[in-house]
This record gives structure tokens, C-alpha cells and sequence, in this order.
């Protein structure tokens, strides 16, 4: 925002297309992608109208109307089409509007003060162009990281700076993201975008950031926390494919080929003259805190905290993205082993914090709620890790029209119990679509509770 923008607060019911609007409490409290906005269609104040709000903070230099009180302006609106394709006049007095009660938050009926009547649908339709809007945002987001890692793992062997130039340059841009947001929620993406390669990469240094930005992590951390994270596996593409995923069947020889990945990353790690730090996430991504990773065993005052935020991340999306996708488990699941399995071998403080980041019920969890519906958790809650936002199976709602619901708003309802996607009935199965690879990005969310 320009620091000479003047911002003027006007009731909602005065709005009109061509302001610029700038709205309180972030992404989670509405349903558009971006909390500050040009209005483009009446829509789009059928949906403000519907949140409950009284007024709102708009921008007057940035706005291609000016506000009247209970008038149309005429001169910065089209005028309606009659039946020949001529323009009908329209008068300059008040145009009354009839009064359309519209749902508000709280129950208590909006009226609405254009001569338009806005229906229920006609806010549904809006809240929907949003929600797809917001996550077609990020999964083109999601697909561009995907490609520019894929170039950088493609170039290390040949050309070592220029991969340690593409891993800065994918890093510094999401970093610059993260910072420009007020707040960040984790989003299960439709379809995972990349090769396993990749996607395990982006979905790993994606987490591992929102990890370091949640502990205060300054600039050149972050930097090096994101670079090690993106490039933790390097070491791999020297060895065969099929030693490149730990298997419970592997040989002592074949097990002590497949830890060599590391020695391999620290190797490359040099060739492209990555800093300190990045090397260092690179070198102890498989260290744990009892001593008991790989490969030189250490304990938890040997190890970096940039490199036990990445063990922790690692470890999370191997379990529900494995080699093999028969062995995957639920986000639900992996959670629960690492809280059970874990607390020995992570750092407690920072796999606490992972774990309230990503909530009690992840992003791809298949749940019920207490209502006995079923839902696929789609995004997180940073404050409150039960309540998450859900897709519902609603039988009589398209699945292409379902709306996501924000547990957070919906008094008395709650989650039940998690499932795995074999035990949901076929019909809802069909409808939720759980994700055999899960892939997630981060969007603006209303709230972020500070990690310490």
C-alpha cells in the first residue's frame, strides 16, 4: 500500500463496483482470495453484504467511482440494455431497493439497498468463483515452484552455479511471499503437480519455511533453511533408482548405499558452493536427537535447528508420499506416529510446533464430523488445530459446487474421527477424491499464532 493512500471507512450498503475496498480480519474471515480489492461485480457486494459487516475501509484515489448516499452513480455504471439492444434511461432520483433479505453471519437478516434483488444464489456463486480463484492461485504457484526445482535438479550435474542460482531464486520468491503475507494457511492442492521428485522437494522446503517464519528465523536463515530444504535430497541423483527410497528389505549393503545419499549431497553441496547453513541441512537431514540417524549419529546439541525442522518435515512427507503409494498413510496418521514415535528422536519443541501447525487433522485427512458427515480436510488452523476448514460431502451439492466449510464457524460442530479412504462408503469416496499424493502450498490466512 502507497504510503500516501488515504483510507476511509463507508458502509457496506453504499458500496459500489469500481472501489477499492480493504477488508479486516484476513483470508479465513471471507471467502475472497485477497483482502484488498477492486469491486468488479455485484456479486462480489452480495457476498460483502452477506458477511454481517456494517462498514468497511475503502481507498478514494484508488477507486474508479465515488460513493453516494442511497444513489446509483450513473456516470460510472453502464446502462442497462432494453429489449431492441438500445440503452434505457435511468432516472437520477433514488432507486429504492426492494428489500432482499440476505443471511448474515449471525442469522439476523441484510437488506439490501439496490433496486436489485441479490439472491442467495447469486452469493453462492460468488463465494465459489473466490474459493476457486484462491485455490487455482495456488496450485499455479505450486506447479511453477515444481518447474523450477525440476530445472535446478537437472542442472547440478552439469552445471553447479547455475542450480545454486535457480535453488536461490525459487527460495528468495517464496520467502518474499511468505513475508508479504500478514498471516499464511497451509492448502491441500487438488492435484500434485511435478514429478515425486520435485513435488517431495517443493512440499518439504514449502513447510519447512512457514516452519522458520513461524520460530523468527532472520533473512539469511531463512535463505539457508530453504535452499537445504529444496536440495536435501541432491545426493540421490547419484545413485541407482532403485536404491534412491529406503525399503524395509534392503541389505545391510544396499541400506549403507541408500545413506550414502547424504555424503553425495554434501559432495554436490560443494560443487555448487552453497553457504554454510544450506550445506549443513543437506548434511544432517537425517540426524536424530538420540543419536540414533544417520550418518554420523549425533545428538541434538550437534545438530542445527534448520536441520531438525527439516528431519521433522522430511520424515512427515515421506510417510504420506512414500516410493510406494500402497504404504502411504494418512496426514491424520503420520502425525499421530511422529507424536507417538517421535518425541525421542525430534526435537520436541520444534515437532510440537510442526504439529500445531499442521493441526491434529492435517491437510488430506479424510475425517467425520460429529454430525456423522464425511469431509476431507483442505486447509489448517493455526489457532485452533481441531477446528480446520473441510470440503463436506453434501449429496445434493455438485462436488464442483461444494463450498468449504470453516469448522471455526460452525458452532457445535466438530470433528469425530479420522478414516482412512478405503472405509468411506463408494458415493462419498467418488466425492471427496482423498489425494494418493498430497501436496500443499500456503495462502494469506486471518490469524497466525507466533511459535515460540
Amino acid at each position: 500500500m502507497k504510503s500516501d493512500t488515504v483510507i476511509e471507512t463507508i458502509e457496506v450498503a453504499a458500496l459500489k463496483i469500481g472501489m477499492h475496498i480493504h477488508l479486516d480480519g484476513g483470508w479465513m474471515s471471507h471467502p475472497f482470495p485477497k483482502s484488498s480489492f477492486k469491486i468488479s461485480s455485484l456479486d462480489q457486494i452480495a457476498t460483502l453484504r452477506s458477511l454481517g459487516l456494517g462498514c468497511v475501509r475503502w481507498s478514494p484515489q484508488d477507486s474508479d467511482v465515488t460513493p453516494t448516499t442511497g444513489r446509483w452513480d450513473t456516470a460510472s455504471r453502464p446502462l442497462p440494455r432494453a429489449a431492441d439492444g438500445g440503452a434505457q434511461p435511468v432516472a437520477n432520483d433514488v432507486v429504492e431497493a426492494a428489500s432482499a433479505a440476505l443471511p448474515a453471519v449471525d442469522g439476523s437478516p441484510v437488506t439490501a439497498s439496490r433496486s436489485e434483488v441479490v439472491s442467495p444464489a447469486a452469493i453462492h456463486r460468488a463465494a465459489l468463483s473466490a474459493q476457486r480463484e484462491a485455490l487455482a492461485a495456488c496450485e499455479r504457484q505450486f506447479s511453477e515452484a515444481a518447474r523450477a526445482s525440476k530445472v535446478v535438479f537437472d542442472s547440478v550435474a552439469n552445471q553447479p552455479a547455475a542450480a545454486r542460482q535457480g535453488a536461490q531464486a525459487l527460495t528468495q520468491h517464496l520467502i518474499e511471499q511468505m513475508i508479504g503475507a500478514e498471516g499464511l494457511c497451509i492448502r491441500l492442492l487438488s492435484e500434485a503437480a511435478g514429478d515425486k521428485v520435485t513435488a517431495h522437494a517443493v512440499n518439504v522446503s514449502v513447510i519447512s519455511l512457514i516452519m522458520g517464519r513461524n520460530f523468527g528465523l532472520a533473512e539469511d536463515e531463512m535463505l539457508d533453511l530453504g535452499i537445504g530444504a529444496l536440495l536435501h535430497d541432491v545426493g540421490k541423483v547419484d545413485l541407482p533408482e532403485r536404491l534412491r527410497h529406503r525399503e524395509d528389505h534392503y541389505s545391510a549393503a544396499e541400506q549403507k548405499l541408500y545413506e550414502n545419499h547424504v555424503a553425495h549431497g554434501i559432495a554436490q553441496a560443494r560443487r555448487m558452493e552453497l553457504s554454510a547453513g544450506a550445506a549443513n541441512v543437506i548434511a544432517q537431514h537425517h540426524e536424530l536427537i538420540d543419536g540414533s540417524g544417520f550418518p554420523l549419529k549425533l545428538l541434538i546439541d550437534r545438530t542445527a535447528v534448520m536441520s531438525r525442522i527439516v528431519a521433522i518435515v522430511n520424515r512427515y512427507d515421506n510417510l504420506c508420499n512414500p516410493a510406494n503409494p500402497g504404504k502411504a498413510i494418512t496426514p491424520h496418521e503420520a502425525v499421530a506416529l511422529m507424536f507417538a514415535q517421535g518425541r525421542s528422536k525430534y526435537d520436541p519443541a520444534i515437532l510440537g510446533a510442526f504439529i500445531k501447525m499442521m493441526g491434529v487433522y492435517p491437510a488430506g485427512s479424510v475425517v467425520q464430523l460429529t454430525d456423522e458427515r464425511y469431509a476431507l480436510v483442505v486447509g489448517s488452523n493455526f489457532s485452533r488445530p481441531l477446528k480446520p476448514r473441510v470440503l463436506v460431502h453434501e449429496p445434493g451439492v455438485p462436488r464442483d459446487e461444494a463450498l468449504i466449510l470453516n469448522l471455526e464457524s460452525a458452532p457445535g460442530l466438530g470433528i469425530r474421527r479420522s478414516l482412512k479412504p478405503v472405509a468411506l462408503p463408494e458415493r462419498t469416496l467418488n466425492y471427496l477424491s482423498p489425494r494418493p499424493r498430497v501436496s500443499y502450498f500456503f495462502e494469506p490466512t486471518h490469524e497466525m499464532e507466533a511459535v515460540a
